[in-house]
């Protein structure tokens, strides 16, 4: 869980100091300029650790340049604002796969109610395509403070709330089916 938590924050560096340094200077140049020398130096860092970077890794830090550059001529921040919504649409995608969350649960749960799993995937999908179109109609009205509200609150607390809800609604499927199991 430690690591998962370590990776989202080095996937979402950039946009963390764009957002800090902005409130701090309230200087969209100064903000887009860290941010993109940030996440390339980040790219840089993890190579001469001879790190192996990802896909997500390079496209991050492609979406930083693109979006800071524009950023940068436009001298409007709700270009890098609009950053996560396009990591909560490619993830939604991903997720569109069928049963791309079973290798995700446990043996029990796959046995036992497969079909629960699959429906809540593609759940999961909804719920980062929702999220990402909130993101940007957030970014948009250009407020910082309802943006940070929206990203660490709002769109955090949307996923641990759906993660609860599917815990319990695996664990009472499971439990009643494998009560019936040994009732027959």
């Amino acid at each position: 869980m430690k690591d998962v938590f370590a990776r989202l924050a080095s996937d979402f560096l950039s946009a963390i100091v764009f957002l800090v340094i902005y409130l701090i200077t309230d200087n969209v140049i100064l903000a887009t300029s860290v941010a993109i020398a940030g996440a390339v130096a980040q790219v840089i860092y993890a190579r001469v650790k001879g790190r192996e970077l990802g896909y997500m890794t390079y496209a991050s830090l492609a979406l930083v340049i693109v979006l800071g550059t524009v950023t940068l001529l436009t001298n409007d921040p709700r270009f890098m604002l609009a950053k996560p919504a396009i990591a909560h649409f490619a993830i939604g995608a991903i997720m569109l796969k069928r049963g791309w969350m079973l290798r995700y649960m446990p043996p029990m749960v796959v046995e036992t109610a497969p079909e629960y799993v699959t429906a809540a995937g593609y759940a999961w999908a909804v719920l980062m395509f929702a999220l990402g179109a909130g993101t940007i109609i957030v970014a948009w009205t250009g407020d910082l403070k309802l943006w940070a509200f929206y990203i660490s609150v709002i769109a955090g607390g949307a996923k641990v709330l759906a993660f609860a809800v599917q815990y319990v609604v695996f664990r009472l499927v499971v439990t009643s089916r494998r009560c019936a199991a040994a009732r027959a």
